[in-house]
């Protein structure tokens, strides 16, 4: 999901794809790739309409979303990008990779929940969800001092599950334990869109988003 071209929130794997058409990108993005030679981490971005995937852009580099990969096929892609710069072999091949499970992230921004407007300050209150299926990757703390000069990600809220279903019930507990005082912050945001229906369906697009914010307001 994403709204100004700036992603709010991922999953993995696409409710929009079925195992084939997931298995013909695959196989798609790593003969690209081979052909390329390229031998580091990199994500390949596509649009998909229609049985049709479209290229977009390859980044050359750890994506933001990396936590939702690394949950539900079980590698350290940080790790594994470390190694191969140092020198070392992959340590397994195409075949070894088995995705297992359904991964979520939220994307937490300093932001104001509804205009979006910037929200920088001081944090005068913090707890972070825990629990199984629940990792949360931020530098924040209670008195930590949000700056206005940076991008507003201030923490990333991954939660795992064995089918989307758990993943969405988990993902729920966790927003509603996740205190952030002192700044505004998008939970509210996500909170709405994990209650959606269209969200819980698995039926979005790339401006679901906006119009479900354009309705709010």
């Amino acid at each position: 999901m994403q709204r100004s071209h700036q992603k709010v929130l991922e999953e993995s794997p696409s409710p929009a794809l079925n195992a084939a058409e997931r298995h013909r990108l695959g196989a798609l993005a790593v003969a690209a790739l081979s052909e390329l030679g390229y031998k580091s981490l990199g994500t390949l971005e596509f649009l998909y309409q229609d049985g049709d995937f479209f290229f977009i852009e390859m980044n050359t580099r750890l994506q933001v979303e990396h936590p939702i990969t690394e949950m539900v096929s079980g590698l350290d892609l940080v790790r594994e990008q470390l190694r191969i710069a140092a020198g070392a072999a992959l340590g397994y091949r195409q075949n070894d990779i088995k995705l297992h499970g359904h991964a979520i992230e939220c994307r937490i921004n300093a932001e104001n929940p509804a205009t979006f407007a910037p929200s920088p300050g001081r944090v005068t209150d913090y707890h972070a969800p825990g629990g199984l299926g629940v990792r949360v990757d931020s530098a924040l703390y209670h008195g930590y001092e949000v700056p206005p000069y940076y991008d507003s990600l201030i923490a990333k809220l991954v939660i795992y599950g064995n089918s989307r279903n758990e993943c969405l019930m988990r993902l729920r507990r966790a927003l509603e334990e996740y205190v952030i005082d002192g700044i505004e912050t998008t939970i509210p945001l996500h909170q709405r869109l994990a209650a959606a229906a269209e969200f819980i369906d698995g039926d979005y697009d790339v401006h679901w988003l906006e119009r479900f914010v354009a309705r709010a307001g």
